[in-house]
């Protein structure tokens, strides 16, 4: 495995990370917790150090499922992985399927008690990466620094990070406590944060990339006939998985099959060896339920594009019609 360092305390993870969230959360009904710890555990094997996950990823049966998965399998090898979640949001209407709305808070107070009680679940004394899942707005940014920093002092977290941070957010936290890595959706589909990446590379933040696959159809495994239930699946309410999307995106997934075959790689593979070889700080965390994803993703970081490979895939990128992707749940003020 390859490792890179987020941030300016010198975070040092994999190249390739592992969202968790698809295990309990949004990808249909929770995995089977045996296989799932079978799979976490094989991923530590392969070199995967960096694991993220959230206190909202669960069930309404089991709102925090997955860090209480992580918390057990992680336990024992708690000195040789980077734990990441996240605080800051809840979910309008948990019960209804489909996606669902977020309600964003960061009040100290409740900053405070989500720690304590991700900490708990974790079987942790510390979160390496402790991220502010999307931005309140009834809260400043500097509110949400100074606890940060009080954490850090307190030994509770190791570095914090923003998910879906703006511009002038960012600046604005990062003078009161320094920004290890801002965690927003990337990929060949969604690249509107590249205009980000000169406020990155000047502050020296990283940038962990969710959704690096386009919710996976960027492995061109999904069809124009894949379905998905709508009741736990939020595929099925995303765009890029409409029939019509399918012959949209031809040319996208003619470019991935093209430069796999240069490569005697896969799609998923090129996608993700794409943005690793756009910016040394750059991680992104595809999610997975399968042992053969697992390594697929991880060979990635072995896969090397020249920056001519990469600019030429941007100017192709730029130029070619594809369908919307999904951007996000929406977010709901608080009442």
């Amino acid at each position: 495995m390859n490792y890179r360092t987020l941030g300016p305390g010198r975070l040092r993870v994999s190249a390739v990370g592992l969202g968790c969230m698809g295990m309990s959360h949004a990808y249909g009904a929770p995995a089977d917790k045996r296989e799932m710890k079978n799979l976490l555990a094989d991923a530590v094997d392969m070199g995967y150090t960096l694991f993220d996950t959230a206190e909202v990823y669960g069930t309404p049966q089991n709102p925090h499922d997955n860090e209480e998965l992580l918390g057990e399998v992680l336990k024992p090898l708690r000195d040789h992985v980077v734990i990441a979640t996240k605080f800051g949001i809840s979910f309008d209407r948990p019960d209804e399927p489909g996606t669902h709305k977020l309600i964003p808070c960061s009040r100290p107070k409740a900053i405070r008690r989500s720690v304590e009680d991700s900490l708990r679940r974790l079987h942790t004394d510390r979160i390496d990466i402790y991220y502010q899942h999307r931005i309140d707005p009834d809260v400043q940014p500097e509110e949400v620094a100074e606890v940060m920093a009080d954490l850090i002092r307190e030994g509770k977290i190791l570095h914090w990070g923003i998910s879906e941070a703006t511009e002038e957010y960012l600046r604005r936290a990062h003078r009161v406590c320094p920004v290890t890595a801002v965690q927003n959706r990337y990929s060949m589909m969604a690249r509107h944060h590249e205009r980000l990446f000169h406020v990155l590379e000047e502050l020296g933040i990283g940038f962990v990339a969710f959704s690096p696959l386009a919710n996976g159809v960027l492995t061109t495994c999904y069809t124009a006939d894949s379905r998905f239930d709508a009741a736990t699946d939020y595929r099925a309410s995303m765009p890029q998985f409409r029939k019509e999307s399918f012959e949209l995106n031809r040319k996208l997934f003619a470019l991935l099959d093209r430069l796999a075959e240069d490569h005697h790689a896969t799609p998923s593979q090129i996608a993700l060896a794409w943005m690793l070889c756009k910016r040394p700080w750059i991680v992104p965390i595809p999610g997975t339920r399968h042992l053969c994803r697992l390594k697929e993703n991880i060979g990635a970081a072995d896969i090397a594009l020249t920056k001519e490979e990469v600019c030429n895939i941007d100017e192709e990128l730029d130029n070619m019609k594809m369908s919307e992707v999904f951007g996000g749940s929406p977010v709901k003020k608080a009442i």
